[in-house]
């Protein structure tokens, strides 16, 4: 009989009306929810049969939420500095946990925050995942999650960082008197006196000092020798300029040569590299307490340029230097750039590059599964995750000190809370409207 199907679609009307106005209660509730993505309902048609010959038999109607993962919320300005947002597609890698049992999942929510053990971790609970940074800034992307790590800056607090790179700005007095039958290693030996020499103090991987001196004199026009010395008590070995390791004796008493090289100027008093790209090569030292030292690039300036060694008519000064590596103090704060590099700021000022953040893409980012905590996981329906540096293969890309809002239109949603609710009242009256007719049914009978 087609009053009992038209019944049923009622009935059906009800459910799926009830069904779209929870998506709207979800939506409205999370509407300051960080990085929170809508939901809409989707309504079908339910078909009994296909004909539309004889009695027609209703269906009704079922409503499927369909999450509106993909769609960009706004991006609004924060003042935490471990705040993040992505601009464009792609989710931030977290975990349940800080241990490696804790279950991946990915989100949009940045809104990280240092807990008391040093990880950063959402309002949710999920801790940020990156690819730990070497001395040098690089770091290994297998695609996996195997590489990454819990983002945790505190860890820092009291290590020690080997100097891996000297960069130095001085000037050489252009008016000072050349030395003739200069040879290399005669400031070593202290045949020649240096005209200009400055110490700077490097460091190992146990944080212990170590002194480099610079060593200057003049041999001609436009043209100087330097040496670079340290004390052979505490050096064991380095290369030479050809690669090939020089023991030093530590029996020696002056300070051992450790590199050489002419230095020439341009007549502005610039330096003249002449086809080479830097003054000096790494410094590759072992030092005598046996603890690990990098190679130590140094920076004395471009060819052409002001920028590092110069030669002008006034006395010889260093004017400044950079030396990284060092004990680290205590951190301070946390900061995340643009590119998604998470440095830790210590005390004294300084600052290390720790981390990568990395990106987690979808081919259908709204396939994912939600769970609690505003996040996902991966499902048959979304694909396999690629993992990537942001703004990569199609990634978004990451802004510092941003939040995303939530993707949800509020007056959208109220509107369509009164479609949902009159259509609720329509199919409620459907059902009573088939009631009356039944009731006549009924009283046939009598």
């Amino acid at each position: 009989m087609s009053l009992y199907s038209a019944l049923y679609a009622g009935v059906s009307g009800l459910s799926a009306q009830s069904s779209a106005m929870a998506t709207v209660a979800d939506n409205i509730t999370n509407v300051n929810t960080i990085g929170y993505k809508g939901v809409s309902a989707q309504f079908e048609t339910l078909v009994t049969g296909g004909s539309l010959t004889g009695n027609y038999s209703a269906g009704g109607v079922s409503a499927t939420p369909k999450a509106l993962i993909s769609k960009q919320g706004l991006l609004q300005a924060s003042s935490s500095l471990t705040d993040i947002g992505i601009d464009g597609a792609g989710f931030f890698v977290v975990r349940t946990s800080a241990g490696a049992d804790g279950a991946t999942a990915y989100t949009r929510a940045g809104s990280f925050t240092t807990d008391s053990s040093g990880y950063l971790r959402n309002t949710a609970g999920y801790y940020l995942m990156g690819w730990p940074l070497d001395a040098q800034g690089k770091y290994v992307n297998n695609g996996s999650e195997s590489a990454m790590q819990p983002i945790r800056p505190n860890a820092l607090t009291g290590a020690a960082t080997p100097t891996t790179a000297i960069q130095l700005r001085a000037n050489l007095d252009a008016t000072a008197e050349p030395v003739t039958g200069y040879t290399a290693g005669d400031m070593a030996s202290g045949d020649v006196t240096p005209q200009f020499a400055r110490s700077v103090e490097v460091y190992d991987a146990q944080g212990s000092a170590h002194t480099l001196t610079f060593n200057f004199v003049k041999t001609g026009a436009n043209t100087w020798q330097a040496e670079i010395t340290g004390d052979p008590a505490d050096i064991t070995s380095f290369n030479d300029a050809s690669g090939n390791a020089v023991t030093v004796d530590p029996a020696a008493t002056k300070p051992v040569m450790i590199a050489s090289k002419t230095v020439s100027f341009k007549p502005d008093g610039s330096l003249d590299l002449g086809t080479d790209t830097s003054l000096f090569g790494d410094l590759q030292v072992a030092w005598s307490n046996q603890a690990q030292a990098e190679p130590i690039t140094l920076d004395l300036g471009a060819s052409g340029q002001f920028n590092g060694l110069t030669q002008f008519g006034s006395s010889s000064a260093l004017l400044s230097s950079t030396i990284d590596g060092g004990m680290l103090g205590t951190v301070a704060s946390v900061k995340i750039s643009d590119t998604g590099v998470v440095s830790a700021v210590f005390d004294d000022g300084t600052s290390r590059a720790i981390y990568q953040l990395p990106l987690a893409t979808f081919q259908n980012p709204d396939g994912l599964t939600r769970i609690s905590g505003n996040a996902y996981l991966v499902s048959e329906q979304s694909g396999n995750v690629a993992i990537n540096e942001p703004g990569t293969v199609g990634g978004g890309k990451i802004s510092a000190s941003m939040l995303e809002a939530s993707n949800v239109d509020l007056a959208a949603e109220f509107s369509n809370m009164i479609l949902f609710q009159r259509a609720y009242s329509a199919s409620s009256k459907i059902i009573t409207t088939v009631d009356d007719m039944l009731q006549e049914v009924s009283n046939l009978k009598r």
